[in-house]
């Protein structure tokens, strides 16, 4: 059996949006339990703090779109069907919960995952995150591949989202320099861990989750969307001592992930690239901002990590 604590944290994913300023201050005030309880309407539910009547409302609208998805029992057969595929669910307080993420103004409320959670999940210090775009050119892919591999030869875990392209070679090249001690590579998830998405990296996940692990705030049978991969992007961020760049558009979800890790404080650094590529404009971008550190290999990055 799990405790309520643990079931509420577990619905909470599927009921809360992480951006619902309504649902937060609710779990501030009243515990996850507590508000878990509330959203179902199990409990009266009164204004609080800043929060008004008319803002409870619209949240109880919100909230309640599928409440029989949210009992008890199925939230308890979501956590055993988690631990079938090789995983867990983890909350605040856990010995492997990983606290960079409580940096965050709107940490997860809990981290599905799958994988080898013995090794824990490295400290901030420890872990690099290397995102870019997913059509990646030959540069970037070579560039991903050899800065993932020297990390992990250097005992720093590489962070990123599982996606084509500069994700994809991270991990790859992350899994090749793996050096047994610790997880080499993590991947973030914008979807239920019950499938792989894309489904062209399934055996990539799969190289993975036997070395690493991947994680989600998403439960499973949850769809990936747009929202959610930006959302997805600062935990890669909040996991990471440094977030680098290796290759993005002017406007890619790479930059995103870079801002968010500058919003709470975390080091972000680039990668450049040739002028007549539009692969680079987005590094350039923000090197010329002076918002990221110019890097060029794993050297550099695990340099910055040391500061």
């Amino acid at each position: 059996m799990h405790d309520e604590n643990r079931i509420a944290r577990a619905a909470l994913t599927r009921m809360f949006a992480p951006d619902d300023y309504v649902a937060r201050q609710l779990v501030a005030r009243h515990g996850a339990h507590g508000a878990y309880r509330m959203a179902l309407r199990a409990q009266p539910l009164f204004p609080f703090w800043q929060v008004t009547a008319e803002q409870l409302s619209d949240g109880l609208d919100r909230w309640a779109p599928a409440p029989r998805e949210l009992d008890t029992p199925v939230i308890e057969a979501q956590l055993e069907a988690i631990e079938r595929l090789g995983g867990g669910f983890l909350v605040p307080g856990d010995e492997h919960w990983p606290v960079g993420l409580d940096d965050l103004p709107n940490p997860p409320y809990g981290l599905w995952y799958v994988g080898n959670i013995a090794q824990g999940i490295p400290a901030v210090h420890r872990s690099a995150a290397l995102t870019g775009s997913r059509d990646s050119t030959s540069y970037g892919a070579a560039v991903a591949t050899e800065m993932a591999h020297g990390l992990a030869q250097r005992g720093i875990c590489v962070i990123s989202g599982l996606a084509y392209g500069i994700d994809a070679h991270a991990h790859r090249g992350a899994l090749a320099g793996s050096t047994g001690n610790g997880p080499a590579t993590i991947a973030v998830a914008a979807g239920g861990l019950d499938r792989v998405y894309p489904s062209g990296n399934a055996d990539l996940a799969a190289a993975i989750k036997a070395d690493g692990l991947i994680i989600s705030e998403q439960p499973i049978g949850t769809a990936p969307t747009r929202m959610r991969f930006l959302n997805r992007n600062r935990i890669i961020a909040a996991l990471a001592g440094v977030t680098c760049v290796v290759e993005a558009r002017w406007r890619s979800g790479a930059l995103n992930t870079a801002h968010h890790a500058e919003t709470i404080g975390r080091q972000v650094a680039a990668v450049p690239g040739s002028v007549h590529s539009a692969n680079s404009a987005g590094c350039h971008r923000i090197l010329r901002g002076n918002a990221a550190f110019l890097v060029s290999d794993a050297a550099d990055v695990a340099e910055i990590l040391a500061d």
